[in-house]
């Protein structure tokens, strides 16, 4: 299956990682290598996590990395995994 990441997931990862380069840049780039190691599995086993407590599609899956929720689609259709949800203490993790 092939991986593709959303411009609003990189865009959030992005302004979070920022965020934490601010008080520890090692700490930053650390979370950042393991968002990105995670996310990078998932093709291996795109089930392995659950099911999106924000949809009502099996489809739909919530991976947890350090707090953080990362929501993504996995269509077999097309054989493809779109990573689209990151959020962390917030409701919407789509940015709506």
């Amino acid at each position: 299956m092939k991986l593709r990441i959303t411009k609003s997931f990189r865009d959030r990862l992005n302004d979070q990682i920022e965020f934490i380069t601010k008080d520890k840049p090692g700490a930053a780039h650390k979370f950042k290598t393991e968002i990105i190691s995670r996310i990078k599995s998932i093709p291996k086993m795109p089930y392995a996590d659950r099911k999106s407590i924000y949809f009502d599609n099996d489809y739909i899956r919530d991976m947890i990395v350090k707090g953080y929720l990362i929501v993504y689609k996995i269509d077999t259709e097309n054989q493809t995994i779109d990573v689209f949800g990151f959020t962390r203490y917030q409701d919407d993790p789509f940015g709506k």
